[in-house]
């Protein structure tokens, strides 16, 4: 038997609203203007080294490799969290009564599990005007400084939710997300909105109100009422 759905984890950005209010190449923007200060390069080296020590390290983050490899200590942490996310960074996102209303009827509990910190998390899912929808935001502080897609953010998430993985849907915008998060067993479903992996192999939807199309191996609904 197919797991039952207890619970519902959703990235928030490009996910919760579309990339192409260009939200995230702000911020990916402002991360490189931060890092031709603190890594006193000119802006293309600052992202090229950027770009190398992330991969070649395998992080999830900038902030982790900027932690790990370039002496960024806590206090240096909390301003470049304050110059990649400033107070007006959500002000060209309307409000989304529409996802609100498809958020109500799913019927499940919702939280919000996020590489960005709490403040963003915040900020966004005001905008958006479904803040209050989401009682739990697993930030990158609440996971300890460390980000998807490793391993243990997952266990550590699962385990405060007290939901086994199966039983937890992870819907992300990134792919390399998905795929950590189903290599423990977890229910993960591909935020895939310009079709970049149409072969992606899994759960995979283009529009939030996909996931109530979704179904398991033998037809039955994935969010559908299924004994584990």
């Amino acid at each position: 038997m197919y797991p039952a759905i207890k619970f519902l984890l959703f990235d928030l950005d490009c996910t919760l609203y579309s990339a192409s209010y260009g939200l995230e190449r702000n911020v990916s923007s402002r991360i490189n203007d931060y890092l031709t200060v603190y890594l006193g390069h000119p802006r293309e080296e600052a992202w090229a080294l950027r770009k190398d020590g992330v991969q070649k390290g395998g992080y999830g983050t900038t902030l982790e490799w900027l932690r790990a490899e370039r002496g960024m200590n806590d206090a240096e942490t909390e301003r470049y969290f304050a110059a990649i996310h400033p107070e007006n960074e959500a002000d060209a996102l309307p409000a989304d009564p529409q996802l609100r209303s498809f958020l109500l009827s799913l019927s499940l509990p919702l939280g919000v599990l996020t590489n960005s910190p709490l403040e963003h998390a915040q900020r966004i899912l005001g905008k958006l005007g479904v803040l209050d929808l989401f009682p739990v935001i697993f930030d990158i502080r609440r996971n300890g400084l460390e980000g998807k897609p490793r391993e243990k953010v997952y266990r550590r998430v699962l385990a405060e939710l007290g939901v086994e993985a199966p039983s937890c849907l992870f819907l992300d915008d990134a792919s390399v997300y998905i795929e950590g998060y189903r290599a423990i067993g977890g229910t993960g479903v591909y935020f895939d909105e310009d079709n970049h992996r149409p072969d992606f192999p899994g759960f995979r939807i283009q529009k939030l109100e996909e996931l109530l199309t979704l179904t398991w191996p033998d037809n039955s609904p994935l969010l559908g009422k299924k004994n584990c």
